[in-house]
């Protein structure tokens, strides 16, 4: 008797206390909250502004924050030596309602040997 009533107890006990564990996944662009992407866009195109040629990748990153999508590749051209060509793309203006972050919806910012080179279409094409 006792042996079932402890069992019982410690059942109620454990649903209790898993019955306030929830964990939400979603991506942050789902219909619950529509203006996520609208503030970040606006943050990213506020930051941008605040750019300069020259400055170091930990100072574009302080500003920029987090990108949405990387790439890095080394390139040498003939008779120098091999640059190391990192690019940043922020979301900055919407394309399609799709819930979803292409990169065609961001603006690219441009790095070479940790150093700002450049941001936009023309910065990214140029390399």
């Amino acid at each position: 008797m006792k042996s079932k009533l402890l069992v019982t107890l410690m059942m109620i006990l454990t649903i209790v206390s898993l019955s306030g564990c929830v964990l939400n996944i979603g991506d942050h662009e789902s219909k619950k909250n529509t203006d996520y992407w609208k503030v970040q866009q606006e943050k990213n195109r506020t930051n941008l502004t605040t750019l300069t040629m020259g400055m170091s990748k930990d100072q574009v990153l302080l500003i920029m924050g987090t990108a949405d999508f990387t790439e890095a590749h080394l390139s040498q051209a003939p008779q120098t030596e091999q640059q190391e060509v990192e690019v940043y793309f922020y979301r900055t203006q919407w394309t399609k309602g799709d819930g979803r972050t292409t990169k065609d919806e961001c603006t690219p910012v441009v790095l070479r040997n940790k150093v700002l080179v450049g941001w936009g279409e023309s910065a990214y094409k140029s390399m």
